[in-house]
């Protein structure tokens, strides 16, 4: 069992007095729970470039996220709210793979609380330095699918990028995740312009509200 130390768990709660005409974006789907999960941790930093670390930016974005969607009134999960790896949780699987352990915690989370959703955030690295911008990956699945695009359009207009979701066909998270579940990169710390915006307290704010603008919209249409 996923130990719930862990995690971020508070929901807000849910008044006899709402109505649905009050905000049908959340009152059609009245408690979507959604699982952040802060990639990488403790001894896996992930990407970087000098001292700047994919995990603890990924850790600020979540932390923003988690924040912005219990203020819209959503029930947010954030899988880590320090600077740990996940596999240090997972005692139940007998691989002795540091990695493989943090996957399989990251993906069992999402079955014991009953998420709706998984949005993880990432950040993306390449050798040409002028490629930049988020890229949405998704499962090969309809709904998952949905959800990159309504995501990917609002960090479009963020980046004034024209990159497309698409499948994240080699992802562990991925292709073991039974609810609807994406993969955010959120910009490229190899590229100068990127690496400044997501590095700073006004950019990660602003990627965390886009996310929000796209989940918003993901309850609505689907």
């Amino acid at each position: 069992m996923v130990s719930i130390s862990t995690v971020l768990l508070l929901p807000l709660p849910v008044r006899a007095d709402d109505k649905p005409a009050d905000n049908p974006a959340h009152h059609a789907f009245p408690k979507p729970v959604i699982l952040i999960d802060a990639g990488h941790g403790g001894i896996d930093g992930g990407t970087s470039h000098g001292d700047i670390l994919e995990k603890n930016i990924n850790l600020e974005i979540g932390q923003r996220l988690y924040m912005l969607l219990r203020s819209e009134g959503y029930r947010a999960i954030l899988n880590r709210n320090g600077d740990y790896a996940l596999s240090d949780e997972n005692r139940w699987h007998g691989s002795r793979s540091r990695h493989m352990r943090d996957l399989t915690q990251r993906e069992r989370m999402s079955e014991d609380v009953k998420t709706s959703i998984v949005v993880s955030l990432h950040v993306n690295w390449s050798k040409n330095k002028t490629r930049k911008g988020p890229i949405v990956l998704h499962q090969d699945e309809g709904r998952s699918a949905l959800l990159a695009a309504c995501l990917q359009e609002p960090l479009n207009d963020l980046y004034h990028s024209s990159w497309k979701s698409e499948v994240g066909e080699p992802f562990y998270l991925l292709n073991h995740t039974e609810v609807p579940a994406v993969i955010v990169e959120t910009g490229f710390i190899s590229n100068e312009e990127d690496r400044n915006f997501l590095n700073s307290s006004q950019g990660q704010t602003k990627v965390a509200q886009a996310i929000v603008a796209g989940i918003a919209r993901y309850f609505l249409e689907s």
